[in-house]
């Protein structure tokens, strides 16, 4: 392995060792990280240990790790990059109120879709996904939205991260084709048993898909009644927020 491959491996050791830390387990014991990252214990201590040079670790007297002061630098810079602009928020609440369910926007990163901004339903059983967090494309209407024109090397990988392994990557394209011809998507139950969602493309200037803006609640709230009532709300606040431009970090 040459310098530059074994500096890139690093890199994403180091940034998987940070992906575990969580609002739900802020501090780790090194035994404790060694276990859950699967490294070396030598290799986890100089990660950490180089981690802490940057300021993204910190390690207490008692030797228990946690987050460093300088992710509040990096936390405060996506705040600002990701904000959203007032107009498109108050498409997204009054979505919200039309529809009484939860309303999120998702990006595509890499196999994944994150969550960059959401409006809650006013009801108290609703869906609950927080700003930032990281769900699989495999599942869920706004997975299918987001992998429409993706490459196949994306769908292949998101494919074999799925509980079904790469042979589903068949099942994925076509759903995504189906999303495309229809110009939403509809899930139930695909990533949690009793959780339903509707997502429609945001697209850009050039008409790219660049995210997905989906309402998600308890299947027992979308009835095929409702779920026609809300697609119709879902293409048309899609539809708003591609005119009104959907331009995060810029």
């Amino acid at each position: 392995m040459d310098g530059d491959e074994g500096g890139v491996r690093s890199v994403l050791r180091a940034i998987d060792l940070l992906g575990l830390f969580t609002e739900d387990r802020r501090t780790w014991s090194i035994r404790e990280l060694t276990e859950a990252s699967g490294l070396a214990k030598t290799t986890v201590i100089r990660l950490v240990t180089t981690c802490e040079q940057r300021g993204l670790l910190w390690t207490h007297a008692d030797g228990q790790v946690t987050i460093g002061p300088g992710l509040l630098r990096w936390a405060k810079l996506g705040h600002a990059a990701w904000q959203l602009s007032e107009p498109v928020r108050q498409v997204m609440r009054e979505l919200a109120s039309k529809c009484g369910e939860t309303v999120n926007i998702y990006v595509r990163s890499s196999a994944a879709r994150v969550c960059v901004a959401q409006h809650e339903g006013p009801q108290h059983i609703r869906h609950v996904v927080r700003v930032g967090d990281e769900l699989p494309l495999w599942a869920g209407a706004a997975g299918k939205v987001l992998l429409i024109g993706a490459p196949s090397t994306v769908v292949d990988q998101v494919a074999a991260l799925s509980p079904y392994g790469r042979e589903f990557a068949g099942e994925l394209r076509r759903r995504a084709g189906t999303a495309a011809v229809d110009g939403h998507a509809v899930s139930h139950g695909e990533r949690e048993l009793g959780a339903s969602g509707i997502a429609a493309p945001v697209t850009d200037r050039e008409g790219r898909i660049i995210a997905a803006l989906a309402v998600g609640g308890p299947t027992t709230r979308f009835t095929d009644e409702r779920v026609a009532e809300f697609v119709t709300a879902v293409v048309t606040s899609a539809q708003w927020i591609s005119r009104l431009g959907l331009d995060p970090a810029r």
